[in-house]
Order: C-alpha cells, then structure tokens, then sequence
C-alpha cells in the first residue's frame, strides 16, 4: 500500500470513529431533561396546567358520566334505627304512645329538639283535626310527607358565574370533615362533565392538604396552584384565579384550611378570604360549608357560626353511611335555612352524589 493509501485510510478512519462519538453524545443530550432556566422562588405558588398533570404518580379516573350510588343500601344506619320504631309503631296501634315514640326515634337520629318537637306537634294537630287517617300507617305516611316538604323549594345544583371569569367555589369547615377530599371528587365529576378545572390549595398550614389536592389534580386532569407551607392563604386562592382567567378555565375549587368555628381570629382570616375570592375576574357563587354527618347536632352549632362569618350559600354532609344520625340534614335545612347541596355515602368519586330530599326520605321509610 502506497504511503497516499495509508493517509486517506486513516482520514477515513479518524472521521468514521469522530461522527460515531458525535452521534453519541447528541442522543445522550437528546435524552437528558432539559435543566430549568429558573428554580421557583422559595414561598411562590406553582402552577401545573391541565397539560402536564404527570407529577403525580396516580392514574387518570375515567372522565365520563359517574353512576349514582344506591341510596338505600348507603343509609342502612340510619333507616334501621327508624325502621325499628316503625316496626313497633304498626304493631302497637295509633294512641298518644305512638307519638312519643315517633319523637323517640327523631331525637336518636339527631333531627334536634326543636324540629323533632314541630313535626310531632303538627302531626298530634292533623290526627286530632282528621286530616289524616287514624292508622299507624297513615301516621307515617304524613311523616314522610312532612320531612319531604321540609327541603320545597331548594336546588342542590351548584350555581355557575354569568359573566367573564372564572366562577369560584370556597369551601369551608372544622378540621376532619372531608374538605380536601370532597374538592377533589367534585372536581372529577365538573371534569367528567367537560369543565377546565383549577384547584387552589388554600390549606397552606397542613402540607399532606396541598399533597393530596395535587393528587386528585392529576387524576382529574385539572390544574392547581400550591403555595409555601404557612403562605398566605388569600393569595394561594389570588393566584389561582388568575391562572384560571389566564387559560379560560371555567371553574377554581378554593380549599381552606380547617378552624374551630370557635376560634375568632381564624375566623377573620376566612372573611379576608372570602373577600379575595369574590374580587374580579373570579366570581365567588358558592360558599359550601363541609359537616360531617357523625358529629350530629354540632354540626348544626357549626353551622351557625360559619353563615354568620362567611355566608354559607350550601351544605356538604359527608359521612353520611357511617352514621345512624343522618336527621341532623333536616336539622340544618329547618333551623338555619340553608340548602344541603351534596352529600357523601362512601369513599368512591362517584359516591360524592348531590341531594335529592324525596330519595333521602324514601331511603330512610324503605
């Protein structure tokens, strides 16, 4: 081989093996993420859009119209604790004692003093005056029908903004009651619907909230805003409006942090927040107070003191298969005036169901 031949042979050679490594090195660089131009400052909120809810390692839920649970077998507690005393009551014959033991049965399933003492009081007045038959059966068929005209009137669909912005729903509530958990059922079933949702994680004082609601995110596909453990909670619920009016989401769920209805200052804490939900482009149309159904009549004291700070528009009552108190939903509609909206019975989405007074009832009867 002529010294030309071994020159152009090793030219060759140094190119091939140098393209190789070139070729290399860039698929190498192709496969690396790629470094952020700028780390979020300690204390900011962080948006995930709707496009990039992968941070989460949970499974997308399917997005399509959810199954309405049985009633019936999720209030089972509750209807056998009634059913005994109608049971007894249709053995027994129709006297003053079926009256007492109609009040019985009201007050054990928490429907309150006060409404248990009406409703007695008006059905003692329909069998005197015989506006209703003098059976035992006809005594509980004016039962039914009294509890079910106690709800005439309400709606339990969630009021949706008219104008431009974002509508926003704040919800409220002592610790333990579900906030966190209902907010994200519901944002699965606005997102089966077809609506963009944005969750704002206003609970900045307990980390796993903001963990948990970024969880449901992921699986509804919605976006969030998070802030800084101890942040402000007005400008977590500020920033996620805007990031919804920025992307022409429809929707921003606000959570908050739990509070004693008791403690004063948290509770002009949730009136500043309040305030800030309300402000353009969002438009505040539901304040939903969260109460668990086992607490019983609490839930009525805390009730009160929510409407009075924050203007409750409507009721959340979870729980409601765990407890034979399922009554005190017809203490907060008669003593206080306020809608239930929705209620759970279980631990699925779809088990987050809104409620329908002739449904509960039956469920209660049958």
């Amino acid at each position: 081989m002529s010294p030309l031949e071994i020159v152009i042979v090793v030219v060759v050679f140094v190119v091939l093996v140098s393209g190789g490594l070139l070729v290399g090195r860039t698929r190498r660089r192709a496969g690396r993420p790629p470094f952020p131009s700028r780390m979020p400052e300690a204390g900011a909120t962080t948006a995930q859009p709707p496009s990039e809810p992968a941070r989460v390692a949970a499974p997308p839920i399917e997005l399509a119209p959810l199954p309405r649970p049985e009633l019936r077998e999720r209030l089972g507690r509750a209807r056998a604790l009634l059913s005994g005393y109608l049971d007894g009551l249709r053995a027994h014959g129709l006297d003053e004692s079926s009256f007492e033991q109609l009040e019985e049965a009201l007050i054990l399933a928490d429907v309150g003093i006060s409404t248990t003492t009406e409703l007695i009081d008006g059905l003692r007045a329909k069998v005197r005056e015989k506006e209703i038959g003098q059976s035992p059966e006809a005594l509980i068929e004016a039962l039914r029908a009294e509890l079910t005209a106690m709800f005439e009137g309400d709606s339990p669909s969630l009021a949706k903004g008219t104008g431009e912005g974002p509508t926003v729903w704040l919800f409220v509530g002592v610790n333990g009651v579900g906030k966190t958990t209902t907010i994200g059922k519901l944002a699965a079933r606005e997102a089966a619907g077809g609506s963009q949702v944005v969750l704002a994680a206003g609970d900045t004082f307990r980390a796993a909230a903001g963990e948990q609601l970024e969880t449901w995110a992921a699986r509804s596909e919605a976006g969030i805003i998070r802030g800084s453990e101890g942040a402000d909670p007005s400008s977590v619920i500020f920033d996620a409006v805007q990031h919804a009016a920025a992307r022409s989401a429809e929707l921003v769920l606000a959570d908050t942090a739990g509070r004693l209805h008791t403690k004063a200052n948290l509770m002009e804490e949730l009136k500043k927040v309040r305030r800030v939900a309300e402000r353009p482009p969002g438009q505040l149309t539901e304040v939903l107070l969260v109460l668990d159904a086992t607490t019983g009549q609490n839930a009525l004291v805390q009730a009160r003191q929510f409407t009075e700070a924050v203007g409750v528009t409507g009721i959340v009552l979870t729980k409601l298969d765990g407890t034979a108190k399922g009554g005190v939903v017809l203490a907060v509609r008669h003593e206080l005036g306020i809608p239930i909206k929705l209620v759970g019975v279980g631990e699925k989405v779809e088990d987050l169901v809104e409620f329908d007074p002739e449904e509960f009832v039956a469920a209660l009867f049958e």
